[in-house]
């Protein structure tokens, strides 16, 4: 896709979700756009005020975690991940004691 002043132009998605809500960002952005650029551009931070871009951020590519300073190409789609609530493997551990726990009492 060429625009004015012969830049190329390309086309991503930025997309975030919440349990109760989502939001997909169409854009046009020039060639050489990183995913953290994309993001600051598709105005998502501040329809959700509550996210906050740090470099410790989780950022992906169709599910697969990328950096912010990756280059995005024609039909990417950024996604912004939230922060787990709790590490799946203490979680695991912690239902295996429980389930150990309740076995020796004879349940």
């Amino acid at each position: 896709m060429e625009k004015a002043e012969g830049k190329q132009f390309i086309r991503v998605e930025v997309a975030y979700a919440l349990p109760e809500r989502q939001m997909i960002v169409p854009l046009e952005v020039e060639e050489g756009t990183t995913v953290k650029q994309a993001i600051l551009q598709s105005g998502i931070l501040d329809k959700f005020p509550h996210l906050k871009l740090t470099p410790e951020t989780k950022v992906g590519i169709f599910s697969k975690l990328t950096k912010q300073d990756t280059v995005l190409h024609e039909g990417d789609r950024v996604e912004i991940y939230r922060p787990l609530l709790a590490d799946p493997k203490e979680v695991r551990k912690r239902r295996a004691a429980e389930g150990k726990k309740m076995r020796k009492g004879g349940g």
